[in-house]
């Protein structure tokens, strides 16, 4: 950060970033990004990324701005784009429209970006200050900058588990372990996420809709589910609703070729992925959703999945809902056998958010990188 940052760089910054969420879970495979532009201390301009990635927030500010952009300060939540694509460069817009001054939170590493916005800001004689609110904006896009640098989006894992770390009783009862705020909350979450994902196993047991309910979201998150062989209910709720809401359906080589023909013809979307034993393979998954453009997933899988995704040291959130419940050894585990035998083995989280949901306990963790 530049030592000419001011309180005011601060707080223009955090409305931006404020801004870009509005963007999650609607614009991938494009970044959610917020831009505000402020001249002689009064807002002229806002904009952030709209659904389905265009446009983008700096030609939206900037419009509303007008003629006031010429001698304004810009601050932009990611580095503006500097490559032709289906838009112009907003870098280019930007110098066309007069801006005088652009803050910036975060590098875009994109290849066709990383940097190249800001040397064409600076060569056009634009003063370019960079890394305001940098750890809120990466914490932001954290999605895109996953699916940039490792080929895949970040996942995000929900468990909703009784006091004693079950999901449900032994004969399979899980409605409701935790409360009406707890269960909102999971919605919301969806909503800030590009898909939903699940396992055969939750799809069969819960016949789950997997959509956002409740909030007035007008748009759905992609639903999800991995299923080696596909022997999924044709009548289930994901299978009525393929054709108004997307469903991907993962599935392994020995899928049969009627059920592949099947779930196409009632408009899901089949994708083949490798298997690594007697499972679909997690970085497989990942990758192929990352090729299709996700870049934010939720997964609320049963213990099976929950297991693999932590094994194959892919999950990168951890969000727990924690019920005031005991069921018992008896009961269904968060997890199923991870093969575990040192502690040294576990995969470990570092605690991001611990509060009260409505009598239940919402706890948010953070993947901590393996030494």
């Amino acid at each position: 950060m530049h030592s000419d940052i001011s309180g005011a760089d601060l707080r223009y910054m955090r409305l931006a970033l404020s801004l870009a969420r509005r963007g999650l879970g609607r614009v991938w495979p494009n970044p959610a990004v917020g831009c505000v532009i402020v001249r002689d201390g009064r807002i002229v301009g806002r904009g952030w990324t709209q659904p389905g990635g265009r446009p983008h927030a700096e030609p939206i500010a900037l419009e509303q701005a007008g003629a006031a952009a010429k001698g304004a300060t810009a601050y932009v939540t990611l580095e503006p784009c500097a490559h032709h694509g289906k838009t112009p460069p907003c870098a280019e817009a930007l110098i066309s429209a007069g801006i005088a001054r652009v803050v910036c939170a975060l590098r875009d590493p994109d290849p066709r970006v990383d940097g190249g916005g800001f040397d064409m800001l600076r060569a056009a004689g634009i003063t370019v200050d960079t890394g305001v609110c940098e750890a809120a904006a990466r914490a932001d896009q954290a999605g895109f900058l996953s699916r940039v640098t490792r080929g895949r989006p970040m996942l995000t894992l929900k468990l909703a588990s009784s006091f004693d770390g079950r999901i449900a009783t032994a004969s399979g009862e899980s409605q409701w372990i935790t409360g009406p705020q707890a269960r909102r909350h999971v919605h919301a979450m969806r909503a800030t996420h590009d898909a939903v994902m699940i396992g055969a196993g939750t799809a069969r047991d819960d016949d789950p809709s997997l959509t956002v309910r409740g909030l007035g979201v007008a748009h759905q998150p992609v639903r999800v589910v991995l299923s080696r062989h596909l022997d999924l209910p044709l009548g289930s709720q994901l299978a009525r609703t393929a054709h108004d809401v997307p469903l991907w359906v993962c599935h392994g080589r020995r899928a049969a070729p009627e059920l592949i023909a099947a779930w196409k013809g009632i408009g899901a979307t089949l994708i083949e992925v490798a298997e690594a034993q007697a499972t679909l393979d997690p970085v497989s998954v990942l990758t192929a959703l990352g090729d299709r453009g996700l870049t934010r997933v939720y997964c609320e899988g049963g213990g099976g999945l929950a297991a693999s995704l932590l094994m194959a040291d892919v999950v990168d959130d951890l969000v727990g809902y924690g019920a005031g419940v005991a069921l018992g050894a008896e009961g269904r585990p968060s997890l199923a056998a991870m093969g575990i035998s040192r502690l040294f083995e576990a995969p470990r989280f570092g605690l991001v958010e611990c509060r009260d949901i409505g009598g239940d306990v919402l706890h948010r963790w953070t993947r901590i990188a393996r030494a």
